[in-house]
């Protein structure tokens, strides 16, 4: 059992001295002769360019936008800032299956409607409720209508106006994916956002 016990220990200390060995002449600088027969470091190649982090306001999915600065000038007038694209500001939501509850991930993505909402006071918008294909027209019209007014009362909670917001359900009759399996039922399974 000692013996055992004694190769282990013998086999960490031989890896542990492997490991220090490779680290001290490992990343030890390399030597050149020159042409004259004096040695030289040489120096360690520069690390790589860094490469700058995307944009905060990038979209996912799209290149970024780089702008290239005009030296100052007495008459250099600022360029239009181009207006957010309502379609693109407003992100929709998604439900589990039989459900208008609106879940911890959702609720974020209504914050940032409700900022977008808050930004744009002249915006209106209209919150379509969807369901998958499963269950009759009714069931689904009502579980629409149930997941519109789940969005609209979290943005009335939010401070946005009720006014400024109505509801539709299309239940079932506007599926994205016509597919016919969970992954396309999950997407359809939504509340769209539209800026009239």
């Amino acid at each position: 059992m000692k013996n055992i016990r004694l190769f282990r220990l013998l086999l960490v200390g031989l890896a542990v001295m492997a490991v220090f060995s490779f680290l001290a002449f490992g990343c030890a600088k390399k030597q050149v002769k020159s042409e004259g027969g004096q040695i030289q470091s040489q120096k360690p190649a520069a690390p790589p360019e860094e490469t700058k982090p995307p944009e905060e306001n990038a979209t996912p999915g799209q290149p970024e936008r780089k702008t290239a600065e005009a030296p100052p000038g007495p008459k250099e007038q600022p360029e239009p800032v181009e207006a957010p694209r309502a379609e693109k500001a407003l992100q929709d939501i998604y439900f589990d299956f039989d459900s208008y509850v609106i879940g911890p991930k959702y609720t974020t993505v209504l914050i940032d409607n409700a900022e977008w909402l808050k930004a744009h006071p002249n915006a209106v918008v209209t919150i379509e409720g969807n369901c998958d294909e499963r269950g009759t027209v009714e069931y689904n019209l009502a579980l629409g209508e149930k997941r519109a007014d789940a969005a609209k009362n979290y943005l009335v909670s939010l401070g946005v106006s009720a006014d400024r917001m109505k509801t539709i359900s299309y239940g079932k009759s506007k599926p994205v994916d016509p597919g016919h399996d969970e992954a396309a039922w999950a997407k359809n399974r939504r509340d769209h956002f539209v800026v009239q």
